[in-house]
């Protein structure tokens, strides 16, 4: 892997500021039909996203179904950084919105800067995607060593499987830890999912920094709090639904999600002042 570019600044547009848009409650719904038409134009391209995904959840079980504070681990940094991971998948949309064949040297071309049949050099786009990816795998780790901590402190007995997790903790009927467990993760997943709602679109889209991109995603959060949370709301169950039915599930989830992910992006923020990235 080629070694990074110093970080890009962009003073030329430094006066320039995308602007957030309001939608209504149900714009959520919307996504979801528009990302289906993606899915259904790109055919097995997006599929292979999911099928990808669901084949790594599957390994993560089988290395870690014994131990179960590293599969906790392993899972929370997946779906934390699941957004960068189907990256592509908000490349492919964009490229269908500009009339682009939704082919799968799109995809070569997201993840190894793929053109003239061969791989270029790494550009800024490329490693700002790194950098945030390596910002959210952090927070996914805070996240599980806050968690072990609460539990081991406070559970009855030593939580070593799934299983004595659900018994001794989410069934219990003495005591407030699951609530504990709740509120803590709410408090810290809230402003995680703040700041990646429109990120990595935003950084795919136009040529600004990791600062500004999650600015503008907490100011789409904060100006549209009832769709967001719609959204939010939708995106855990149906993570829920894919863990739910042994992974397989994912298999179109994850498409269907990741393309919502760009139109979500498309229709909360007008970024059309800023310099689009090739």
């Amino acid at each position: 892997m080629p070694n990074p570019p110093p970080p890009a600044n962009y003073p030329a547009f430094s006066s320039a500021r995308a602007i957030v848009r309001t939608v209504d409650a149900g714009q959520p719904l919307r996504w979801l039909v528009r990302a289906w038409h993606d899915v259904t134009r790109c055919g097995w391209i997006s599929v292979l996203h999911g099928v990808a995904i669901a084949l790594a959840g599957a390994l993560m079980l089988w290395v870690a179904h014994e131990r179960f504070w590293f599969l906790a681990g392993a899972f929370s940094g997946f779906l934390l950084v699941g957004p960068v991971l189907v990256t592509s998948l908000y490349a492919l949309s964009r490229g269908l919105e500009r009339g682009e064949k939704a082919g799968f040297s799109k995809v070569l071309e997201t993840w190894l800067n793929w053109k003239h049949g061969r791989i270029q050099p790494w550009g800024e786009a490329q490693w700002q995607l790194v950098r945030f990816g390596v910002l959210l795998a952090l927070g996914g780790t805070v996240w599980v060593l806050v968690s072990a901590a609460l539990i081991t402190w406070l559970a009855p007995v030593p939580i070593t499987s799934p299983l004595v997790f659900v018994e001794q903790v989410v069934l219990a009927r003495e005591g407030w830890l699951f609530e504990a467990w709740l509120v803590l993760g709410g408090s810290l997943v809230a402003p995680i999912f703040a700041s990646t709602v429109i990120t990595i679109p935003f950084l795919l889209d136009r040529q600004v920094g990791i600062g500004q991109a999650i600015a503008a995603s907490w100011r789409v959060v904060l100006g549209n709090p009832v769709p967001m949370a719609f959204w939010g709301a939708i995106l855990m169950v149906l993570t829920f639904v894919g863990f739910a039915t042994a992974l397989t599930g994912l298999v179109l989830l994850v498409p269907l999600l990741g393309h919502a992910s760009w139109h979500a992006y498309r229709d909360l923020l007008d970024a059309s002042a800023l310099p689009e990235r090739e």
